[in-house]
């Protein structure tokens, strides 16, 4: 255990207080970015895309599956790939929970990744997952919402990602001495392994149209790791010295 202070309960009551001040003050500050987030202006896709989905071939149109609106998480799994990203796959975790509700709610939720469909469903047998997933595979949509990087963009030291221009020169050295991608399980090196990136994109359909609304990349997908809404609420909070998590049938005694 730490060396951290204890109290009486009324030290905690008072402390207690004036957290949920504080508390307070960043929901009504959540509240108003997400006034924000839907003030945006909608832009409008006149470009054709196509998937591979389990009801067969699809345009970003049919992924709505009769809603209005559709939720993408930019899954990373890549056409080389053996296995999906486990950063992605904890986030992932939690999705079959919401995507009733959701439903129910005239919203669509579900993850799109540059891999093959039949890689695709073969990982998702394996983690247990039934959420809608389609293959954009020799499809621009990945690299068009910034969740993918070709190659050459790659080895010029610079991508776009987060609505910014990042170096990616010293993540690229760091990743390969380390032997990174090894302990990601994915069965690539580093450098291909972060040609991809994750993201979530949000979309709207109204008189046949697709509108893209927003997206958010890096921390700003903080929100939808359930897991990391309980450990800020834990005695140790994260508590992180590095990456602790695993796919859940990767844990010792799975």
């Amino acid at each position: 255990m730490t060396d951290h202070k204890s109290g009486t309960r009324e030290e905690w009551l008072a402390a207690r207080l004036e957290l949920l001040e504080a508390e307070k003050a960043l929901t009504r500050r959540g509240d108003e970015l997400a006034r924000m987030r839907q003030e945006l202006p909608w832009v409008r896709i006149d470009k054709q895309y196509h998937f591979d989905t389990d009801d067969g071939r699809a345009s970003l149109a049919d992924l709505f599956r009769g809603r209005s609106q559709l939720l993408i998480y930019h899954f990373m799994f890549g056409p080389e790939f053996a296995a999906g990203c486990p950063v992605c796959s904890t986030i992932a975790d939690g999705f079959d929970g919401f995507v009733v509700h959701l439903a129910n709610h005239d919203v669509t939720l579900g993850a799109i990744s540059r891999a093959p469909l039949e890689k695709l469903q073969t990982y998702k047998r394996r983690m247990g997952w039934s959420f809608p997933w389609a293959s954009s595979f020799g499809s621009d949509f990945n690299y068009d919402f910034h969740s993918s990087h070709t190659e050459e963009e790659q080895q010029s030291g610079e991508v776009e990602y987060n609505f910014r221009t990042v170096d990616v020169r010293h993540d690229l050295e760091a990743g390969q001495e380390g032997g990174w991608a090894d302990g990601m399980g994915v069965g690539v090196d580093w450098a291909t392994y972060t040609r991809e990136a994750p993201g979530m994109s949000a979309f709207a359909l109204e008189d046949g149209v697709v509108y893209h609304t927003y997206s958010a990349y890096a921390r700003g997908l903080d929100g939808l790791w359930g897991m990391y809404q309980w450990l800020d609420r834990a005695p140790l909070g994260r508590n992180e010295t590095g990456i602790w998590f695993r796919r859940h049938d990767d844990y010792e005694g799975q």
